[in-house]
């Protein structure tokens, strides 16, 4: 008999916690939309923030300048459903791993890079979200904060914690960890 996954909310009050299989099941019986701006995260819905006009800018030159600069095996992922567990997915910006895998089989230590940009969602992108994606095992993430022309290059997880950080101001360039040939420069991408 499976017992449904219980989490805990602020207020300290018991919440049944939903696995990507109920979501799953919503979207089949119409419950949900399968384009709602929604992530699960360990079990709980967390609403995904609006994104506006230089969110996209960055996002679409940044990945044309990947896939144009990239090997072909390794993957570009554009939003993408990244399935982290059994009770938690993410819709990142960019997702970065090798070619030969299924999109629903790459988990955090498949992955080479994920990158968010985060115009309207920097704080959560910089602690909510970096403890998961540190969780599972993520080595390298990246947020890109279009607004102040900065990326933040974060490393080396431990627990749910990434041990090494970085800022990259506007004038400055980023290399990508696994293809230190192709540079990355913010001023390029608006």
């Amino acid at each position: 008999m499976n017992v449904p996954i219980r989490t805990r909310a602020a207020e300290g009050l018991d919440r049944r916690a939903f696995t990507v299989a109920d979501v799953r099941a919503m979207i089949a019986a119409g419950i949900m939309d399968p384009d709602e701006p929604v992530e699960l995260w360990e079990g709980e819905f967390v609403p995904m923030n609006a994104k506006h006009n230089r969110h996209e800018i960055w996002k679409r030159r940044l990945a044309r300048r990947l896939i144009l600069g990239l090997p072909e095996s390794i993957a570009v992922a554009v939003e993408p459903s990244f399935y982290l567990s059994d009770i938690t997915f993410v819709d990142p910006d960019i997702l970065i791993h090798a070619e030969g895998l299924l999109p629903e089989d790459v988990r955090g230590p498949d992955v080479l890079l994920v990158i968010e940009i985060a115009d309207s969602s920097l704080d959560k992108d910089l602690r909510a979200k970096a403890r998961l994606y540190a969780r599972y095992g993520v080595d390298h993430y990246w947020v890109l904060d279009p607004e102040r022309r900065r990326a933040h290059l974060l490393s080396r997880p431990v627990a749910d914690l990434y041990t090494q950080a970085e800022v990259v101001e506007a004038d400055g360039a980023i290399t990508l960890p696994f293809e230190p040939a192709l540079r990355v420069t913010l001023a390029d991408l608006g």
